[in-house]
Order: C-alpha cells, then sequence, then structure tokens
C-alpha cells in the first residue's frame, strides 16, 4: 500500500470534519468503496484523492447531480441521458444527441470500475487527467450539454435543495465547479461490475460451459484470438489495459484519437481500450460505434484489419488482414466475452435515480 493512499485510507476511515461557512466544524461520513474480493486479490488500491474522500453525503450529492438536468444550457440533459444504468452507463445510441439536436462523434464510453483507471487518462482520446477533471467536459462541449461552468453553477445555487447538500458534503453552501466535479466523481467512483459469471466461475460459484472455456482458451492463445495484451486476463479483472492502441479500423483518420490531444502522429488513430466487460448490454462497439455486434468486431479482429502508419504492433497479423478465426472458435470466443457480463450492475439501487 501506498503512503499517498494509506493516508487517503486514513482519512476516509475517520470523520472527514473540516471548518463550514460560519467557522464551525462539520462532519461528513466516511464511505469507503465495496471494493469486491476479486480486485483485493489481484488489483492495487483504488485512486482516491487524498483532496476528495468517499463520503455518504458526497456521494449521495453527486448521485443527485448526474441524474439531475440542471447542469445543461437548457435544463433538458443529465449526464445520465447519455449514460444510462440498464446499458452500463453508456448510450445505446452510435453517436449521443446533445440539446441542440446535434449528434457527436464518439460512442459513450460505458462507466465503471474507473477508481482502478491507474493512468489516469480518460475519453476515449486520454484529455482528462482525472475523474474530477473530466466531468464538466460534456457540461460544456457546445455539442453535447452546451452550458457553461458559471450558468451551471449559478443554476444549482439558486435551487432550495442544493446549498444544503453542498454544505453537509463539503461545508459550504457556496457552490463552485471544483465541488460539482468532487461530488460527480464521487458517485462515480462507487459505479464498480464485478459479479459476472465469469467472476462467479472465479469464486467456484459457478462453471463456464465448454465453450465459454475453449473462448477463454481462444483469447490467450497468441495464435488465435491473441486478445489478453489489449485486454488482460483472469488476473486482471479490470479487462482492459486503460491504454491507447490503433487497432486496423481505419487507413485514413477523420479522428486522430489520441493524437488530436497530444499533437503528436505517432497518435494518430490510437483510441482507448475499452473495458470488455458487460459487452452484452453495451452496444453499438469501438470508439465510433460503427459496429453493432460482437460478431460484427470479432470479424474485424479475424480478417478486417486495415493497415495505417500508426497501426499497433500487437496486430501481428495485419498482413493477413486479421487472426483468420475458424467460425466454432468464433462462437467460443463470443461465448466467453459475453460471460464477463454483470446483470446485477443494471439493477444496483445504490446506482439509480434518486429523483
Amino acid at each position: 500500500m501506498t503512503h499517498w493512499f494509506a493516508f487517503g485510507l486514513l482519512i476516509s476511515l475517520t470523520v472527514f470534519s473540516c471548518t463550514d461557512d460560519e467557522g464551525s466544524q462539520y462532519a461528513a461520513t466516511p464511505a469507503p468503496l465495496k471494493t469486491p474480493l476479486l480486485f483485493q486479490e489481484l488489483l492495487s488500491d483504488p485512486l482516491i484523492p487524498v483532496s476528495n474522500p468517499q463520503t455518504v453525503e458526497g456521494i449521495a450529492l453527486g448521485r443527485k447531480l448526474f441524474y439531475d438536468p440542471i447542469l445543461s444550457g437548457d435544463g433538458t440533459q443529465a449526464c445520465a441521458n447519455c449514460h444510462g444504468q440498464e446499458t452500463t452507463f453508456t448510450d445505446p445510441l452510435r453517436f449521443s444527441i446533445g440539446i441542440d439536436g446535434i449528434a457527436g462523434r464518439r460512442n459513450a464510453m460505458p462507466l465503471f470500475n474507473m477508481a482502478w483507471n491507474f493512468n489516469q487518462k480518460f475519453f476515449w482520446d486520454g484529455r482528462s487527467s482525472s475523474m474530477e477533471e473530466q466531468v464538466f467536459d460534456p457540461i460544456e462541449d457546445p455539442i453535447e450539454m452546451h452550458n457553461t461552468a458559471e450558468n451551471a453553477v449559478a443554476s444549482l445555487q439558486a435551487t432550495n435543495v442544493y446549498p444544503d447538500m453542498f454544505a453537509a458534503a463539503f461545508g459550504t453552501t457556496t457552490i463552485d465547479r471544483t465541488l460539482v466535479s468532487k461530488a460527480i466523481a464521487q458517485f462515480e467512483r462507487t459505479l464498480i461490475s464485478a459479479n459476472s459469471k465469469f467472476d462467479q466461475s472465479l469464486e467456484g460459484t459457478a462453471t463456464l460451459t465448454p465453450s465459454e472455456a475453449n473462448g477463454l482458451a481462444v483469447f490467450m492463445d497468441e495464435s488465435r484470438g491473441d486478445c489478453f495484451h489489449c485486454h488482460g486476463s483472469p488476473n486482471s479483472p479490470l479487462w482492459t489495459d486503460n491504454s491507447f492502441h490503433n487497432n486496423g479500423l481505419d487507413e485514413i483518420f477523420t479522428d486522430r484519437g489520441l493524437g488530436e490531444f497530444t499533437g503528436d502522429p505517432r497518435d494518430f488513430g490510437l483510441f482507448k481500450s475499452p473495458s470488455l466487460r458487460n459487452l452484452a448490454y453495451s452496444a453499438p462497439y469501438m470508439h465510433d460505434g460503427r459496429f453493432n455486434t460482437l460478431d460484427e468486431v470479432i470479424d474485424h479482429y479475424s480478417e478486417g484489419l486495415v493497415f495505417s502508419p500508426t497501426i499497433d504492433p500487437l496486430m501481428k497479423t495485419i498482413a493477413q488482414g486479421g487472426i483468420q478465426l475458424i467460425e466454432t472458435d468464433k462462437e467460443d470466443l463470443k461465448a466467453f466475452l459475453l460471460s464477463l457480463s454483470d446483470p446485477s450492475f443494471l439493477s444496483n439501487p445504490d446506482f439509480q435515480n434518486p429523483n
């Protein structure tokens, strides 16, 4: 355990107290993350900033904000409109529609297990470096929620509800963008998914079918699926490396991905590897939602790879157009991937709209 995390844990396990607007002490109730045993065994401690410990009041505030359209420019769209629980906090539309009726150009990423994103790069292009930082990006995006931080904060400040909630969470009735970001980040850190059939098989409470078991073997076999380099293994339950790759989608990039953020031509066409968890609920797939089914995704890696100058070296079969899976291995790989889906995540009452 690092000293940084140990100090943060010490804060979270004691009453988080500060001075409020009147100079008195207030106390928020600590709420340590409910870290699954599997994660405790296989992953490092979750990243929780010392400056933003998890509290009951902070999480409740962030949850309410996540579902409240007050944060959008016209008061019609909430974070949850493009990140719905029933689709693992993503959008079933290929491109989400903003408050002005304009569609974006990327598929909304699902939200879960983000406290274990150890490289701290968020969005498909990695442009935000913390969960707190990423909160206002869609709020201020002109084709998404099309608001300003100043207007969003003023709208919250003018309500009869939010000043008291901010006081309970942070000891002040004066709302600012930093506290809004902290609250929403606290709620988003609670979105933990770790109860798939495959998780249960590791715990000894479920058994994979022969098809699912062969699918895992295909996934882990460099001469067949060769998926594990970017998406991990049973020893890495996030099922993503949270890094950036050009996976052979295009020859020419209309969207430069990571390179659009860094400006480095070597990063053109690199996008963040999404987690393979909850694929049963999170279609469409890829950064631009171009594939509607898992069959299309598997076909892409099997025979649809396209060369470009920044193609990832891990796409070792690019010269053959892909790994050339036989049909039974395709079917089994799909069965395994679906075993990573967690239906309980879709109905967890702690994540639902509190309004």
